[in-house]
């Protein structure tokens, strides 16, 4: 199928998503889990490494930076999902405003990120990469707190993997998620908004809900 951003909104707003087989595969096709994974907002799973991890590290984060890198980054493995296709369109939603990046920095070298959509106040995460020691980690902390600080009311992973309920990702029914979903979706949310993104802040707000 040939997809177009209206049309990949309209997916994610009814509960489904695209993928390909792989990088080389022109093909997409719609995903419906019958379980969902989705990231509780204020359970995220922080744990004594990691806090002092983000407490000491030279890393630097920014949003929106460098998007196209992200993605790279995401596709840069053995085995990915994300077609020439899919990564068009995602440029697309970025340049719209509906896809967003939060990217970890070592000075000026792209080092971990995360990227996915948005619509009303749901996000849809997509993807996230790690060229250094906890950086995936740390991008996914200052994002929960990013989603939590700026009006977010679901955080949507797609699938839940061992990674991901390691820090407190859940897995839930797919009526329980599209009730969520609807709610989310017509609510608001400003995922640009300004937060402080201070080590001590980030943490102290995760450590207080989690």
């Amino acid at each position: 199928m040939s997809l177009t951003p209206e049309l990949l909104l309209h997916g994610y707003s009814i509960g489904i998503f695209p993928m390909a087989e792989h990088r080389d595969d022109p093909e997409l096709f719609w995903v419906d889990p019958k379980f969902r994974g989705v990231f509780p907002l204020d359970g995220f799973h922080i744990s004594r490494s990691l806090t002092r991890r983000i407490r000491k590290s030279s890393y630097s984060i920014s949003i929106n930076r460098d998007f196209a890198g992200v993605v790279d980054g995401c596709a840069d493995r053995a085995d990915t999902w994300i077609n020439a296709e899919l990564r068009h369109l995602y440029q697309q939603l970025h340049l719209s405003g509906q896809a967003h990046s939060l990217e970890v920095w070592e000075e000026d070298v792209l080092v971990g990120g995360v990227y996915g959509v948005s619509l009303g106040a749901a996000f849809f995460g997509e993807s996230m990469f790690s060229r250094r020691k906890d950086a995936s980690k740390i991008a996914l902390a200052y994002l929960v707190d990013r989603l939590r600080q700026t009006g977010f009311r679901l955080f949507d992973t797609q699938f839940l993997t061992a990674h991901l309920a390691s820090l407190g990702a859940i897995e839930i029914p797919r009526t329980q998620y599209r009730h969520a979903l609807e709610e989310a979706i017509n609510a608001s949310a400003d995922f640009e908004a300004a937060v402080s993104q201070s080590p001590d802040a980030v943490i102290q707000r995760i450590t207080q809900t989690s």
